[in-house]
């Protein structure tokens, strides 16, 4: 590769200053790569267009947006789940002092969002030895044994937490119900708590789920008015939110032709 043989030559014929050049050119390129992937990861697409063909705009970027947009200056170079990490062992000390239930259930929460699906269903289950009646811990536990594959232990914690509060969370909880019902063949229950949670909000994961179900029962018509809803309205959603529901999105594009 060109970026060794430079690299060599430099070091038996540059001396120490080709060297130290070369080093301070490998750091701006460094810096000039992580401005450049920064101002594409926050869709700051004309500032990208501008670092990449003008290698000082990486230093305007910088100071004018990528540290008005950090608490600190220093944000940018904390390594990655090191956050989580902290969080994590100041919930373990709190355990360790106080044992409370909500903080074994914060612990499982922490683990949820970083995969650790064991280790959470073990905090979630240690938070309902203290306090059993908890809505948000039996629904967390719930999601995370049917993502564990489990869904039949699963259901009972869902199914209890949807009967007490319908809305729980906002209709979450139903949803993972009605993906649970699914994973275990019920089409019919997960098709009524479906139509249940689209009455109440217009989430596109529940409209497309719902819609894949009715196509399977053969209605088309239905089917294809939710998934048509979900294309014609993406266009006009916040960019957070269409991160989020890329892949519902994609797949009421492919259910359409489906539905034709």
């Amino acid at each position: 590769m060109w970026l060794v043989d430079k690299a060599t030559f430099i070091l038996q014929h540059g001396g120490p200053s080709g060297f130290f050049g070369w080093l301070m050119l490998l750091v701006g390129a460094g810096f000039w790569l992580w401005m450049f992937v920064d101002s594409i990861r926050r869709e700051e697409y004309f500032w990208a267009a501008f670092i990449f063909f003008f290698f000082l705009s990486a230093w305007f970027y910088y100071f004018f947006v990528f540290r008005a947009a950090s608490p600190t200056s220093v944000r940018g170079f904390e390594l990655p789940g090191a956050n989580q990490r902290r969080r994590i062992k100041e919930l373990q000390a709190q355990i360790h002092h106080l044992d409370k239930a909500h903080h074994h259930s914060q612990l499982g929460d922490v683990y949820f969002q970083m995969g650790k699906l064991a280790l959470a269903e073990a905090s979630y289950r240690s938070a309902l030895e203290r306090d059993p009646d908890d809505l948000d811990t039996r629904s967390h536990l719930g999601q995370c044994l049917a993502l564990s594959g489990k869904p039949a232990e699963a259901r009972p914690w869902l199914e209890g937490v949807c009967r007490q509060d319908p809305n729980h969370e906002y209709g979450y909880t139903q949803m993972a119900y009605a993906e649970t019902l699914s994973a275990l063949g019920d089409r019919e229950g997960a098709i009524a708590v479906w139509n249940r949670v689209n009455e109440q909000h217009a989430y596109v994961r529940a409209r497309v789920q719902l819609a894949e179900l009715l196509l399977e029962r053969g209605e088309k018509a239905r089917a294809r008015t939710l998934l048509e809803e979900v294309t014609a309205e993406d266009a006009h959603t916040p960019a957070f939110q269409r991160k989020r529901d890329k892949v519902w999105v994609r797949r009421a594009k492919s259910l359409i032709r489906q539905a034709s």
